[in-house]
């Protein structure tokens, strides 16, 4: 009977270790989680402002304004504009 309760004993405490470690694993694990999603949520923000950012600098009167300035170009006279007709398929 001693070697039966000694044995249960044994059992009771493998038990008892194997719950704590699988605990302690599941919390670090949620934890790598919870940081991974907050990166995620980063990353959706920056993206956002990304999107904006780039909204912004392809504006139109912004890429007339760089091409007059910088590029010194100009817009055609009515004369020297040749229109194609397009081609129906």
């Amino acid at each position: 009977m001693t070697r039966l309760n000694l044995l249960l004993l044994i059992i009771a405490a493998g038990c008892a270790l194997a719950t704590v470690t699988a605990q302690h694993t599941a919390r670090k694990l949620f934890q790598a989680l919870e940081a991974e999603q907050d990166h995620a949520r980063q990353l959706d923000v920056e993206f956002g402002q990304l999107q904006l950012e780039l909204s912004t600098w392809a504006t139109p009167p912004r890429i007339e304004k760089i091409a007059r300035e910088k590029l010194k170009m100009s817009t055609p006279e009515p004369a020297r504009t040749i229109v194609a007709a397009g081609v129906a398929p």
